[in-house]
Protein backbone atom coordinates (compact mmCIF):
# COMPACT_ATOMS: atom_id res chain seq x y z
CA UNK A 1 0.00 0.00 0.00
CA UNK A 2 2.90 2.54 1.09
CA UNK A 3 4.44 2.03 -2.69
CA UNK A 4 1.00 2.92 -3.90
CA UNK A 5 0.84 5.84 -2.13
CA UNK A 6 4.57 7.09 -2.97
CA UNK A 7 3.40 6.51 -6.75
CA UNK A 8 7.26 5.70 -7.53
CA UNK A 9 8.82 8.71 -6.23
CA UNK A 10 6.30 10.82 -8.07
CA UNK A 11 3.66 11.19 -5.28
CA UNK A 12 4.72 15.10 -4.75
CA UNK A 13 3.67 15.66 -7.79
CA UNK A 14 0.75 13.46 -8.51
CA UNK A 15 -1.43 13.79 -5.57
CA UNK A 16 -1.15 17.70 -5.54
CA UNK A 17 -3.17 17.28 -9.20
CA UNK A 18 -5.64 14.70 -7.33
CA UNK A 19 -6.70 17.03 -4.79
CA UNK A 20 -6.80 20.01 -7.80
CA UNK A 21 -8.95 17.86 -10.27
CA UNK A 22 -11.19 17.10 -7.04
CA UNK A 23 -11.25 20.74 -6.03
CA UNK A 24 -11.95 22.18 -9.24
CA UNK A 25 -14.71 19.60 -10.07
CA UNK A 26 -16.30 20.24 -6.09
CA UNK A 27 -16.00 24.19 -7.26
CA UNK A 28 -17.72 24.05 -10.48
CA UNK A 29 -20.86 21.41 -9.56
CA UNK A 30 -21.21 23.97 -6.40
CA UNK A 31 -21.01 27.12 -9.36
CA UNK A 32 -23.69 25.36 -11.44
CA UNK A 33 -26.14 24.75 -8.60
CA UNK A 34 -26.05 28.02 -7.37
CA UNK A 35 -26.69 29.41 -11.15
CA UNK A 36 -29.00 26.91 -11.29
CA UNK A 37 -31.29 28.04 -8.49
CA UNK A 38 -30.71 31.56 -9.51
CA UNK A 39 -32.18 31.15 -12.54
CA UNK A 40 -35.18 29.15 -11.26
CA UNK A 41 -36.03 31.73 -8.96
CA UNK A 42 -35.87 34.25 -11.67
CA UNK A 43 -38.25 32.37 -13.81
CA UNK A 44 -40.49 31.56 -10.63
CA UNK A 45 -40.83 35.59 -9.90
CA UNK A 46 -41.39 36.33 -13.62
CA UNK A 47 -44.00 34.08 -13.99
CA UNK A 48 -45.84 35.29 -11.15
CA UNK A 49 -45.20 38.82 -12.40
CA UNK A 50 -46.78 37.68 -15.03
CA UNK A 51 -49.60 36.17 -13.45
CA UNK A 52 -50.23 39.18 -12.02
CA UNK A 53 -50.74 40.99 -14.68
CA UNK A 54 -52.88 38.67 -16.04
CA UNK A 55 -54.88 38.93 -12.82
CA UNK A 56 -55.23 42.95 -13.19
CA UNK A 57 -56.11 42.87 -16.38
Amino acid sequence: MTEFLQMGGYAQYVWPCFGLTFAVLIVNIVTARRRLTAQLDALRLQQARQAQRSAQA
